[in-house]
């Protein structure tokens, strides 16, 4: 079981990425911050996913603006045994990190 950093990505723009794949057999409370490394304004999303390339109803954030040089955290986020954590930006230089503790289910 891991604590900590569970997972990070370097996004591009509007290209989907898988953070964090919650373990069999476990669950997972965790944490998502993303910042906008660049100097202009970007859209991002966040999904908790049973697939690789969400549906409409599993998105947490959907379009929210992140300013140049600015911050976006989600928390209290719960994963169940196999879901994903996916994120994606329109624009680049913008970093995604899963902060988080696994927990055995049995």
């Amino acid at each position: 079981m891991a604590t900590g950093r569970l997972g990070v990505a370097d996004l591009t723009g509007d290209v989907l990425a898988t953070l964090y794949t919650c373990p069999d057999d476990t669950f997972a409370v965790t944490s998502v911050s993303f910042c906008n490394r660049g100097n202009s304004a970007v859209s991002v999303r966040l999904a908790v996913a049973d697939l690789d390339a969400p549906v409409n109803a599993e998105y947490l954030e959907y379009d929210v603006e992140l300013l140049a040089k600015g911050v976006l955290e989600r928390t209290g986020i719960v994963l169940s045994s196999g879901q994903k954590l996916v994120v994606r930006s329109s624009g680049s230089n913008i970093s995604a990190v899963a902060f988080g503790i696994e927990t055995p289910t049995a």
